[in-house]
Formats: C-alpha cells, structure tokens, sequence
C-alpha cells in the first residue's frame, strides 16, 4: 500500500465486507448514469477534502457511473480581484461584472480553478477534461436582467452577468462515452461571442436537467436543509420545500440553491443531493450508502 492510499488498517474486515455489501446496490442501480456534481465551498479550498473530492469523483467513475463536474469559485475571484486592487461590487447577492472584472473571471475560473481540479482528478487516478460554456458550444448566454427587489419597474445592470438561453451537451456526451470526466467552468457566451459570468449553481441543476442525469449533487457548507429546530431534514419533495419557504424554515443563502435543486427536480432528475462538503468523502457515503449526510431532494 502507498503512503498515498486512505489507511484502512483500522476497519475491521467484517465492517470492511459490510460497507461494500451496502455499496453494491446503489453501485448496482446507477451504473451508466449520469451525475451532475457542482463543486464548492469548503471542499474546494481545503487541502485535504480537495484530495477526498477528487478520489470520490475518479471512484464513482471506476464503478461505472458518469461523474460531470461543475465548480464555482467566488473566493477565488475575489482574492484576483483585490490583488488587481479592484473592489468587488454586489447588488441583491449578485456580483457587478464590468468587462474587466469578466476578464478576470474567465481567468480564474476557466485558468486556475478548473485546471487545478482536473489535476486533482487526474492525479487521483481519473482523466478529467475542462470545459468552459464556449468549448463545443456547450453554454449559449444572454444578459441576465435584474429586476429590482423592491421596484418591480426599475432594472439594474450587473454588467456581464448571464442567464442561460440553451445548453448543448453533445460535447459533454462525446467525452462520457470516452472515459472522461468533464470539469466545466461556468462561463457562457452570447450572440456576438461576448462572454458572460453565470451561477454555478444554476449552471449544474441546467446540466443535470439537459444531461437527464440520475442525480444532482451540490456540495455545500452546511450539514444540509435544516428544520426550524436545526435538525437535518434528510428528505424531501419539492411540495414540501415550497411549504417551508412559505413558513420561513428555508431562507437567506439557501434559496437560490434549492430554486435551482427544485427546478432539477422538476425537469427529470432523480435525486438532488445537497451535501456537506466539510465531511470527508460525504459524496461517497451519500450515493453509496443508507447513510445521510445531506438533504436528499426527490422530483415529487
């Protein structure tokens, strides 16, 4: 054994037989299928759990499922940002996007991110391949219009800022078939080739939803949907997320993620899984065993 591989010297071979025995099924079942993951938060920026996403992705794809990686990396750019002496400007949650801040952007998501997590995957032993929205015109965009959230006739201009017109997945596709693992950054362009920054977020629940994927996973940094107690609600239907918006269980931060997980859910996916990045190997354990360490989120 390598000084690299996880020490499994202190799992007993029963507990060892026991957690394969519980893999099998699911193994079993998502064979062949398709898993959007959108990668971010803590996992991303943490060493160690960086190296557990990577083992996780290069895993499911040897057991024979599809693994399709989509990241964010808002720290990142703010950190560019700030090296360059620029101050990030946000109006309602969303980040101002003048021409030289998109550059930026494209910098540091479709450069540094993105090639530092297909090293990641290919080091764990995988064959990641990056994608940005341009490569095989893979994510067509146009300006996001943002209406204001107290005026509903006043607009704001967030500059390069997208919404997604269409996804064309045939170049995901054609990489599946051949063994690789797409990595795909969350830039899109527009009808004169401008580019446009869009939420990783909205892009992976788009994917999935185009890609016809079994699951959704978002990796986040929190334990997952919390009930008004602070408990984790381990599962969950569309109808009963509309109901805990409409109480205020669910709010702040979490509302876009789940409009994107609820909109996933709608359109054909399977299963959204809102995971707890800070967890080593939480994606493993969530897809592979009975095991919950996130909310699951079923289409109805």
């Amino acid at each position: 054994m390598s000084s690299t591989d996880p020490d499994l010297t202190h799992i007993a071979p029963r507990d060892k037989a026991e957690i394969l025995a519980q893999a099998l099924p699911y193994i079993r079942r998502f064979h062949g299928k398709t898993l959007v993951i959108k990668y971010g938060g803590n996992a991303m920026t943490d060493p160690e759990l960086q190296k557990d996403f990577a083992e996780d992705v290069v895993l499911l794809k040897l057991v024979g499922m599809n693994p399709v990686v989509v990241h964010g990396g808002g720290p990142q750019i703010e950190t560019a940002l700030n090296r360059l002496g620029k101050k990030g400007q946000f109006i309602q949650g969303m980040r101002v996007t003048d021409a030289e801040t998109m550059e930026v952007v494209e910098w540091v998501l479709a450069g540094e991110v993105q090639q530092d997590i297909v090293g990641l995957i290919n080091q764990a032993g995988g064959k990641a391949v990056g994608l940005t929205g341009r490569d095989g015109g893979l994510i067509r965009a146009r300006k996001l219009k943002m209406i204001d959230s107290q005026d509903p006739n006043k607009e704001h201009d967030i500059g390069q800022v997208g919404d997604i017109v269409q996804i064309d997945p045939s170049v995901v596709r054609a990489l599946q078939d051949d063994q690789f693992i797409p990595v795909v950054s969350p830039i899109g362009f527009g009808e004169a080739n401008e580019s446009y920054n869009i939420n990783a977020d909205v892009v992976a629940a788009k994917l999935a939803a185009v890609l016809k994927a079994e699951k959704l996973v978002m990796l986040t940094n929190i334990r997952g949907v919390l009930d008004k107690s602070g408990e984790l609600i381990t599962e969950l239907t569309a109808r009963q997320i509309d109901e805990l918006v409409a109480d205020g269980t669910i709010s702040g931060g979490m509302l876009p993620k789940l409009a994107g997980a609820i909109d996933a859910a709608k359109s054909g996916v399977h299963a959204v899984h809102v995971v707890d990045g800070r967890v080593p190997h939480a994606m493993l354990l969530e897809i592979l065993t009975d095991q919950a360490y996130g909310t699951m989120i079923r289409s109805h």
